[in-house]
């Protein structure tokens, strides 16, 4: 009887124990799924120098086109975003921003590649002011052939000088001149009421590649920079009329080559181009048919090859 009381006292502790195990894991468990963690992020950057790469708005120490950026510990269940911008000087006139915002979860590490231009999240580039010689005025007009039934758009207007020069000089009827910069925009209205052609003219703050109305833009004018150039291309393209003529100062498209280029020398000695383009051009129609042509050609001596062999092997 004893040996039996012995027995079962040890088998119901035995059942105790194998109940209490899996509850105590159980609540391990839980405890684990709570628990907050860290993210580790791979920040991939542009291989450019002095970039300044800063973490919702906070600077980063590290350099080097790879940089690792540790969350503080993370609760299970919120979603967390981080905005990372990597800020870079490639000359002494453009300053691109890339931005890239991410949501983390905690635990699970992430790469971000910022190493490359992205055409949907294009960069924020701003241009340093640089004054357009009045022999570079010119030249652009006459190169767009400017007269009484254009509409000349200046972006990046500066304090002015091409937009009233279309007005004032090349009888165009109306400017809109656009620029980020509070200080040009007071200088061109200025400038524009010395020249007596504020009534001809309309100057705004706003972001050049977000204008609403450059379908009414017979003339295109610009001094910016190659690569805000190329982000502009497929919006001008997209936006604006057929036969709009795209004048730019030293400044080219990327891979779309102008209509035509015209050196240019200002009296102090500065030597560049001023370069055409226009939207749905004759030239641009022309190339088309060229490369078509060249297709068919292609096609055919591939064509005559094939029967020869055909005829040789007869």
């Amino acid at each position: 009887m004893k040996q039996f009381a012995r027995a079962f006292g040890w088998g119901s502790c035995l059942l105790l124990l194998l109940a209490v195990v899996p509850a105590t894991l159980a609540q391990d468990k839980d405890k684990d799924k709570d628990e907050a963690r860290t993210v580790k992020v791979t920040v991939l950057v542009p291989d450019e120098e002095d970039l300044v790469l800063t973490v919702n708005d906070k600077p980063t120490k590290q350099g080097g086109t790879k940089r690792v950026f540790e969350t503080p510990p993370l609760k299970p269940g919120p979603k967390y975003s981080y905005t990372f911008k990597a800020v870079w000087k490639p000359n002494n006139y453009e300053t691109y921003t890339r931005t890239r915002k991410v949501i983390v979860e905690p635990g699970k590490d992430i790469t971000v590649d910022m190493s490359k231009k992205d055409a949907k999240i294009p960069d924020e580039i701003v241009i340093r002011y640089v004054p357009t010689p009045p022999e570079f005025v010119e030249a652009m007009m006459k190169l767009a052939k400017v007269g009484k039934e254009d509409v000349v758009y200046d972006l990046g207007c500066g304090d002015g000088r091409l937009v009233i020069a279309a007005v004032s000089k090349y009888g165009a009827k109306r400017g809109v001149g656009v620029d980020i910069d509070q200080k040009r925009l007071d200088e061109c209205k200025e400038n524009a009421e010395k020249a007596k052609v504020t009534d001809k003219l309309e100057f705004r703050k706003q972001d050049v590649m977000k204008i609403p109305d450059l379908d009414k833009a017979t003339v295109v004018c610009l001094y910016l920079s190659d690569g805000l150039n190329e982000q502009l291309w497929p919006i001008l393209q997209k936006n604006c009329k057929p036969g709009t003529r795209i004048i730019s100062h030293r400044f080219k498209m990327g891979a779309h080559k102008p209509e035509k280029s015209v050196p240019v020398k200002s009296d102090d000695g500065y030597e560049e181009e001023v370069h055409l383009w226009t939207v749905g051009g004759a030239k641009e129609e022309k190339d088309k048919d060229k490369d078509d042509k060249k297709d068919k050609g292609e096609k055919k001596d591939k064509g005559d090859e094939k029967d020869k062999e055909n005829k040789k092997d007869k």
